[in-house]
């Protein structure tokens, strides 16, 4: 599976370009009747990732810290790993990728009771997760990646929008890693959950990527004059290639275990850091500063160079492992999701694309919840314990804000009247 890499305006937002040629002669998707909260492919799932991962993280620490008993069938950690990259992230991914075909399109994505159903499903997974019944759970969860898959492979197929067609089988792959991780958990497997966590988390870090690339110099370039963000298709390709050469070592690593893949990870991972750093300076991310919008995708971004960069440093055993990790979950993709679930959602509700009080706030604590996690225990090892309370409070009220605020603007009609 091999992505091709559009031009960066080709992405999810408002007046976004669509990929295909048949979509220019395409009819415009028309507005879904009902519920606004169904109109649209990133409002449910917007909202049940944001409230979902403002209560989700707060319960692991209870877990964690002995206030609670274990979730089900599975170990507090399998369960943590796996609700923050197939419960969350997948959700957002999930609804960008509804909101975002359309665009691409011009074709319509489930709406409705079909979006319902969709959302049904990853709730199903959610409860599921926390009962003895494992394989229930990795079935909703797998259901619910074919239905995401089924419902951006239909207008994809519908306007021959091959440059994006890799995004139905990164979502295949998605469900099949979440779906492993939890049958491998709940048959004690000591390697099988493991490999799919590693496995969930590259798959995500490489969508952020991909996504990053398309967007962000885009977004740049349109809201600062003169910033002069650029993309090098030799560089964009090697940022991407590095990625999914992590993901090939992740992946055959349990089936060659005669092959130095500490080493190799390392390696690539050092290498990668390296790539996605030029790729970013590129992009101008100082020149974004007076714009909190914007600057969030920016300093996200940096947040993968950071993971990848600790990643090749854990390989030789320099830092602990799961500090890039943490720098990845929460740095990369929590503030990366933050940060464009709130521009995509005022931009296709109609609203200004700038970030209020509330926004702001919730970009900080992001930021704060990142810094604490990573870097407080090397600073204080004897500090472990008070970075994981202080960075799940920060995480917790950064999404509990991005909820709250949100709501009205997710469960309302657009203000300009228009479908979506």
């Amino acid at each position: 599976m091999k992505p091709s890499f559009p031009a960066s305006h080709d992405a999810a937002g408002p007046g976004a370009a669509a990929s295909a040629p048949a979509s220019a002669t395409a009819p415009a998707p028309a507005p879904a009747a009902g519920w606004p909260l169904l109109a649209l492919g990133f409002r449910p799932f917007y909202l049940l990732a944001g409230a979902y991962a403002a209560l989700a993280v707060p319960l692991w620490v209870a877990v964690h810290g002995g206030a609670l008993p274990a979730l089900g069938a599975l170990a507090g950690s399998v369960w943590h790993a796996h609700e923050m990259i197939f419960g969350y992230a997948f959700a957002v991914i999930a609804g960008f990728l509804f909101t975002a075909v359309r665009n691409w399109t011009n074709r319509p994505t489930p709406s409705g009771g079909a979006l319902a159903l969709v959302c049904a499903l990853w709730l199903a997974a959610r409860v599921c997760v926390l009962t003895p019944w494992i394989e229930l759970a990795a079935a909703f969860d797998l259901l619910f990646a074919v239905a995401v898959a089924i419902g951006i492979a239909r207008p994809m197929i519908a306007s021959a929008n091959r440059r994006n067609y890799f995004f139905i089988g990164l979502v295949a792959l998605l469900g099949l890693a979440g779906a492993t991780l939890l049958i491998g958990a709940g048959r004690g497997s000591s390697a099988l959950a493991p490999l799919a966590s590693t496995l969930g988390l590259d798959l995500v870090g490489l969508i952020i990527a991909i996504i990053a690339g398309r967007v962000v110099p885009m977004f740049t370039n349109n809201a600062v004059l003169g910033a002069g963000a650029t993309r090098v298709e030799a560089l964009e390709r090697s940022a991407l290639g590095v990625l999914i050469a992590l993901f090939a070592v992740d992946a055959l690593a349990t089936l060659l275990p005669a092959v130095p893949s500490a080493l190799v990870t390392g390696v690539l991972a050092l290498l990668a850091a390296g790539v996605h750093a030029l790729r970013l300076a590129r992009w101008r991310p100082l020149r974004t500063r007076a714009l909190p919008i914007l600057w969030i995708l920016h300093v996200s971004y940096a947040w993968l160079v950071i993971h990848l960069a600790l990643r090749g440093a854990a390989a030789v055993d320099l830092f602990p492992a799961n500090l890039a990790t943490h720098a990845l979950t929460i740095g990369a993709i929590g503030g990366m999701t933050l940060g464009m679930m709130t521009r995509t959602a005022r931009g296709h509700s109609g609203r200004p694309l700038l970030a209020g009080r509330a926004e702001l706030a919730a970009y900080l604590l992001i930021q704060l919840a990142a810094l604490v996690r990573v870097f407080l225990p090397l600073v204080l090892p004897g500090a472990y314990g008070t970075s994981l309370t202080l960075s799940a409070l920060f995480w917790s009220s950064a999404f509990a804000l991005f909820t709250v605020r949100f709501w009205p603007i997710l469960s309302r009609p657009r203000v300009d009247g228009r479908p979506g």
